[in-house]
């Protein structure tokens, strides 16, 4: 029988395969292939393709794991466009979720999944991915007393006792957390040095551009300009993104991972122990005095009793937990928030640095613009005055015969009247442009 039902679906795959080929190349109504160019099962692999992972697990301990993008979502319960925000293949703004059994982190080039067991980062030969993998195992394998005590007492933990100290202990951080906070340093460290950088090659340049005005050094400063405006957005990007999750308390507290887990676990043990009850035909004796006709009622109250009893207690217990969980998260992202708006007041500093040369260089070019157009006033003038010179030529150049013609130095005189005329009438002007303020820059020099 099973041969029989193995064999028709067996004998499905390529025939499925070979109609998917039929209908990508296969002419549609118009004539033309509805999938030219396009290879459907090229797409169809490329999105089941198996990628390096590097996983680090609670220890510290490290490893390579090759897993296909469907089992990642099996395992981490992730659906397909959280991790596509891991894809390098494309480009998206920083973004930190939070999910049921995870917490997806895609902050520059930290792209992660953080559960409360494990880290898996896209096995990449990034520096900055090896430095926090690096950083990373080594603050899981410090030794930490109230992880000791954790381990040790984990047997009590899943008995119910009502709190852990390592949930009370100030210096004590989930595993989920201590992995966020390696990836928001990672990324504000990177942030900020790149801020650092364009700083120290802003502020020469700029003031070289201040003292010489050249093609070269403005577009060396368009060029930093444009770095600036990018690393801005994404400083920005990653800023918006830690407030956002600070000012939603859900958000905060679906990210606690390793609460949600111990909840599972201590309910999962509960339902064991409520079995056991079940089981044991002495238990509804235990409880109440019932008669042994009406046994199987009294054992279903009782589960009702203690199912009410369990929930109320839990209910209880996760509200404060979850109150503290928000409380430890919004202080981790407070520190981190303080370090990102320092680089992005940085590099607002800088702008406004850019902006202020913009304006002083501006102010300068108007200046000369003004020389400009006041030396042109001026040589329009001279040229009025010596068009002068050149009316009285003709006047003079006609062909008629005056008695003026025949007074000896007649010429000369003609020269000096002229020459004396054009320079009264050229300081005319003059006066008359410093009255109405037209030359204000001649104005200042005579007064300093």
């Amino acid at each position: 029988m099973a041969a029989e039902l193995k064999e028709p679906l067996l004998s499905r795959k390529p025939t499925s395969i070979g109609n998917l080929r039929e209908i990508s190349y296969h002419a549609s109504g118009s004539g033309r292939p509805p999938f030219q160019g396009v290879d459907v099962l090229g797409l169809k692999k490329r999105g089941q393709s198996i990628r390096s992972w590097i996983r680090v697990d609670s220890s510290g301990n490290s490893g390579v794991i090759e897993v296909d993008k469907f089992t990642m979502m099996r395992r981490c319960d992730l659906p397909a466009r959280d991790l596509r925000l891991l894809d390098p293949l494309f480009v998206y703004p920083s973004t930190i979720l939070g999910r049921e059994k995870a917490i997806v982190v895609n902050l520059e080039q930290i792209r992660c999944i953080i559960t409360a067991d494990e880290v898996l980062l896209l096995n990449s030969l990034d520096s900055y991915v090896l430095h926090y993998v690096v950083e990373l195992q080594r603050r899981l394998r410090t030794t930490n007393p109230t992880d000791e005590w954790q381990s040790e007492d984990a047997a009590s933990t899943r008995r119910g006792s009502s709190r852990n100290f390592d949930s009370t202990s100030p210096d004590y951080l989930p595993f989920e957390f201590k992995a966020l906070e390696v990836a928001l340093e990672a990324a504000c460290t990177f942030l900020d040095s790149q801020a650092s950088e364009l700083e120290i090659e802003a502020y020469p340049l700029l003031d070289e551009l201040t003292s010489k005005i050249s093609t070269l050094n403005l577009e060396r400063v368009r060029r930093l300009k444009s770095r600036l405006v990018a690393l801005t957005r994404r400083v920005q990007k990653v800023r918006d993104e830690i407030e956002q999750l600070m000012d939603d308390d859900g958000d905060m507290a679906e990210m606690y991972l390793t609460e949600k887990k111990r909840r599972m676990e201590m309910s999962f043990y509960g339902e064991q122990s409520l079995l056991g009850i079940r089981s044991n035909d002495g238990a509804a004796s235990i409880s109440a005095p019932v008669s042994p006709v009406s046994s199987p009622l009294g054992s279903r109250k009782l589960e009702k009793a203690f199912s009410i009893s369990r929930s109320r207690h839990e209910s209880m217990r996760s509200s404060d937990s979850a109150t503290e969980s928000i409380e430890e998260l919004e202080m981790l992202l407070e520190a981190y928030f303080v370090v990102i708006d320092s680089t992005l007041n940085k590099l607002t500093s800088l702008k406004e640095y850019i902006e202020d040369t913009e304006d002083f260089i501006n102010i300068q070019l108007d200046n000369v613009r003004n020389q400009l157009i006041q030396f042109e006033l001026l040589l329009t003038t001279a040229t009025f005055v010596v068009a002068i010179f050149g009316v009285v030529a003709g006047i003079f150049g006609m062909n008629f015969e005056i008695s003026f013609f025949q007074v000896p130095n007649a010429f000369q005189w003609v020269l000096i009247v002229t020459g004396v005329s054009g320079l009264i009438i050229f300081g005319a002007f003059v006066l008359f442009f410093k009255y109405k303020r037209l030359m204000p820059l001649w104005r200042r020099r005579e007064v300093g």
